[in-house]
């Protein structure tokens, strides 16, 4: 019997950054990316929308500030969507914008200005916050993916992904326990129910049809990885 799911902060995170200034964005993606996440950055409130609906980041950091829709306003629709943690940067100092940030649904806010070290350092404490959390729809996030529990659909980047029965209880086990290595008798536990006579040749050709699925390069998986002798894990990407 598999070990009931435990969660951890991504190895690497997908992050967007929301900030109209392109010096401080650039070095809040320098930062972060050093880190060991991948940053995606945007200038105005509409872009930042428009992406984080469509590619599921991992978190978003928001400045207030911004041209188009405003940093309150991106917050107030993507909480009508997304349980995404938000980041907010504001200029502002009083109390009242910020309490009026953390009512809309964003997670944690900075006052500019601020060191992008405590930046990434409230990025972390987020990352960990969200993963012991799962979000209460049933959705687990790993980098660019996400199995959604309740639809029974993997997605990566926002781009649906068709699996077979066995393929998502596959996606469903591993992603509830990423960077754990599981063997190809525990996976066979959790995919082939009703097929006893399976064996673990099965699961390689899921775990290869699931990489031409999923990876950019089924050549050089960097999501579904081989464990050498031991088996196989789930993890954020590079």
């Amino acid at each position: 019997m598999l070990a009931p799911p435990t969660y951890s902060a991504p190895v690497c995170a997908y992050v967007l950054i929301a900030e109209d200034d392109e010096r401080q964005a650039e070095v809040l993606r320098q930062y972060l990316e050093a880190d060991g996440h991948r940053a995606a950055v945007v200038h105005d409130g509409q872009a930042a929308l428009d992406h984080a609906l469509h590619t599921a980041p991992d978190l978003v950091v928001l400045d207030v500030m911004l041209p188009v829709l405003n940093g309150l306003q991106v917050c107030r629709r993507l909480r009508q969507e997304s349980a995404v943690p938000v980041l907010m940067l504001t200029a502002r100092t009083e109390e009242e914008d910020q309490l009026v940030g953390l009512e809309l649904g964003a997670d944690d806010y900075l006052t500019k200005p601020y060191s992008p070290r405590v930046l990434a350092a409230r990025v972390r404490g987020l990352l960990r916050r969200a993963a012991a959390a799962p979000d209460p729809r049933g959705i687990r996030r790993i980098g660019p993916l996400a199995v959604d529990l309740g639809r029974h659909e993997v997605t990566v980047a926002g781009r649906r992904v068709e699996c077979t029965r066995g393929e998502f209880a596959i996606m469903e086990a591993m992603s509830g326990q990423p960077e754990r290595v599981f063997t190809r008798n525990q996976l066979l536990e959790v995919s082939n129910g009703l097929d006893r006579s399976s064996t673990g040749r099965a699961i390689d050709v899921h775990i290869l049809n699931l990489r031409r699925k999923i990876e950019a390069d089924p050549q050089q998986p960097e999501l579904l990885v081989t464990v050498y002798g031991v088996g196989y894990k789930l993890t954020g990407g590079r």
